[in-house]
C-alpha cells in the first residue's frame, strides 16, 4: 500500500469518525451549559454541572488531540491544566475546572466541532460518491430505467443520447474526481485538525513559551543589575582606591620635589608599584568581562585557565568534541564559562573543599555542565546570594540551574543550556 493510500484512508476515516462524535458532543456540550448556567441560582448546582461538564469535554479533548495527532503527523501535547491546592476544600477543588482557561477552551472546541466536521464531511462523501460512481457507471449503469423522459447528463449539455457518450462522460467526470480526491479529503481533515491543535494544544503551548520568555527576561535584567552591581563594587574597592592613592603620592612627591630628593625618589617607586598593582588588577576585572582566551581560543581553554587559577585542585572534564577545539555559540560559552569561573570562585572563599571536578558535555542539542566538590555544603539560591545571581544569568540563556549542597557536603551545581 502506497504512502498516497495509507494518507487518503487515514483521512478519511478520520473525517468520518470526526462527524460521528462531533453530534453527541455538541448536544453535550450545549446541554450541560444550558443546564448548568440555568441552574447557578439553585444553591450552586449550576456551578457543579458546569464542572462537571468541563471534565467531560477535557476528556474529549484529550481523543480529539490523540486524533488530529496523527493527521498532522505531530505530537499535540496536553496542556497543564489548572490543579487544585492542598488546602481547597472540597468544594473548591470540584469547581477548580471553572477557573482553568483551558477546560473552557476545550468545550468551545466541543462546539466548533461540528460545523467543520459537517464541511468536511460532506466534501469528503461528494468526492468518494462521485469517483466510485463515475468510474463503475459502466457497470451499474445498465440497471436504470431508460424512458422516453430520462434524459442523461451527456444529452443536457449536448453530448448526445448514446449509453456510450453517457458512459464515457461518467467515467471521465469519476477520473478527474478520483485524481483530486486525496487532495479534497486532506483538505477535508486539517479544516478539523488544525483547528482542534490551535485550541486543544498550541494556545497553551504558546502561553507558556510567553510566560517563559518573560521569565528569562527579567532574569536577564536581574542578571545584567548582578553583575554591573559587582563590577560596580569591584573597581571601588580595588582599582578605584589604588588610584586615590597613586593621587595623594603624587601630590606629595610633588611637594617633597625641591626640599627632599631622596624622598621623592621612594613615593614614585611606590606610586610605580601601585600602577603595576592597579593595572593586574583592572586585566583581571576585563577577563571577568570578556575573557580573550575564551573568544580566541574557545571554552576548553578558558575552562582550563579558570581551573589552573583556582587555589583548589580541579579536575577538568570535557567531552571529546569540546576537549578537540569544538565551539558552541558565543552565548553559550559564555554562560558555561562565567558559570563555571564563578562556582570555582566559592569554592575557594566558602566551600571549605580540598578537590573540586568540572564536567562539561554537549550533545548538539544541549550543553550540560557541573562542578562538584567535598566542602561543607549548605549552598543555596536565596535571593541576594552569588548562586541567585548566577541561576538568574542561566536562565537568561534559556537555561535551568540546580544546586544539591546538604549540609556537610558534597556540593554539586548543574546548569542545562540549550545550544540553539
Amino acid at each position: 500500500m502506497t504512502p498516497t493510500v495509507r494518507r487518503l484512508g487515514a483521512d478519511t476515516v478520520y473525517v468520518v469518525v470526526s462527524m460521528l462524535l462531533s453530534v453527541p458532543t455538541l448536544v453535550f456540550a450545549l446541554v450541560g451549559f444550558s443546564v448548568g448556567v440555568g441552574t447557578v441560582v439553585l444553591a450552586g448546582v449550576g456551578l457543579l454541572v458546569l464542572a462537571g461538564t468541563l471534565m467531560v469535554a477535557r476528556g474529549l479533548a484529550d481523543l480529539e488531540r490523540l486524533r488530529a495527532a496523527r493527521v498532522l503527523d505531530r505530537p499535540l501535547p496536553r496542556p497543564h491544566y489548572r490543579a487544585s491546592e492542598p488546602t481547597d476544600s472540597t468544594i473548591r477543588r470540584l469547581l477548580t475546572p471553572l477557573r482553568d482557561g483551558q477546560s473552557w477552551l476545550d468545550l468551545l472546541w466541543s462546539v466548533l466541532q461540528y460545523p467543520l466536521a459537517v464541511i468536511g464531511f460532506t466534501l469528503t462523501v461528494t468526492w468518494w460518491a462521485g469517483a466510485l460512481g463515475g468510474l463503475t457507471f459502466w457497470f451499474w449503469s445498465r440497471w436504470l430505467p431508460d424512458g422516453p423522459d430520462q434524459h442523461g447528463l451527456a444529452e443536457l449539455i449536448g453530448l448526445g443520447d448514446s449509453l456510450a457518450a453517457e458512459r464515457w462522460l461518467q467515467f471521465a467526470i469519476g477520473t478527474a474526481l478520483a485524481l483530486s480526491l486525496p487532495w479534497v479529503v486532506r483538505g477535508s481533515a486539517l479544516l478539523t485538525a488544525r483547528p482542534a491543535a490551535t485550541l486543544l494544544s498550541d494556545l497553551a503551548d504558546t502561553r507558556i513559551q510567553l510566560v517563559r520568555s518573560r521569565a528569562q527576561t527579567r532574569a536577564a535584567v536581574s542578571a545584567e543589575a548582578t553583575a554591573l552591581r559587582r563590577l560596580e563594587r569591584d573597581i571601588h574597592d580595588g582599582p578605584q582606591q589604588r588610584l586615590v592613592r597613586l593621587a595623594l603620592d603624587l601630590g606629595r612627591a610633588r611637594q617633597q620635589l625641591d626640599a627632599d630628593p631622596e624622598r621623592v625618589r621612594e613615593t614614585l617607586d611606590e606610586a610605580i608599584e601601585f600602577t603595576r598593582e592597579t593595572l593586574d588588577e583592572l586585566r583581571t576585572l576585563s577577563r571577568g568581562i570578556a575573557p580573550p582566551i575564551l573568544a580566541d581560543r574557545g571554552l576548553a581553554s578558558a575552562l582550563t585557565a579558570v581551573a589552573s587559577r583556582c587555589p583548589v585542585p580541579v579536575a577538568l572534564r570535557l567531552d571529546e568534541n569540546l576537549a578537540a577545539g569544538g565551539r558552541l555559540p558565543d552565548a553559550v560559552e559564555t554562560g558555561v564559562y562565567f558559570a563555571v569561573a564563578e562556582a570555582l570562585t566559592n569554592v575557594a572563599k566558602h566551600s571549605g573543599a580540598g578537590i573540586a571536578s568540572v564536567t562539561v558535555a554537549a550533545d548538539g542539542a544541549t550543553v550540560v555542565a557541573s562542578v562538584i566538590d567535598d566542602g561543607r555544603g549548605g549552598a543555596h539560591m536565596s535571593k541576594g546570594h552569588g548562586l541567585a545571581g548566577l541561576a538568574d544569568r542561566i536562565e537568561a540563556l534559556g537555561g535551568h540551574m540546580t544546586v544539591d549542597s546538604p549540609a556537610g557536603g558534597p556540593t554539586t551545581l548543574r546548569w542545562e543550556l540549550p545550544c540553539e
